[in-house]
């Protein structure tokens, strides 16, 4: 197994399946131009080399998160800042439907700002 790979491993269902499941849809979106990395032992997505997004989890929360770069520019109201500067987290609920739609909205906004 890679590290990106072993990443997901080491986390419980049902977190497990809904992480690998976002995780194909964002690459599947672009394939020719997103690509992921291990940075910061977290699971990076880029675009054309460039930071989109990164998944965590939040324990202030108790809830696993996207977080987006550039989400300075973007404006929703599940969007949080908590007070980063450049980037904005949407935070989903692994007992609830995950937001794939409002997800890859987003990421496809982000590129905007990337170009």
């Amino acid at each position: 197994m890679n590290p990106i790979q072993e990443y997901f491993y080491r986390i419980d269902e049902p977190a497990r399946s809904i992480l690998l499941f976002l995780r194909k849809k964002i690459l599947e979106s672009d394939p020719e131009n997103i690509t992921e990395t291990l940075s910061f032992g977290l699971p990076f997505f880029k675009f054309k080399k460039k930071m989109l997004c990164y998944l965590y989890y939040s324990k202030k929360h108790q809830k696993h998160y996207i977080s987006f770069y550039h989400g300075d520019q973007l404006n929703h109201p599940l969007l949080i800042s908590e007070g980063r500067k450049k980037f904005k987290i949407l935070l989903f609920d692994e007992n609830e439907d995950l937001p794939l739609e409002l997800i890859l909205s987003l990421t496809k906004e982000v590129k905007q700002y990337i170009k």
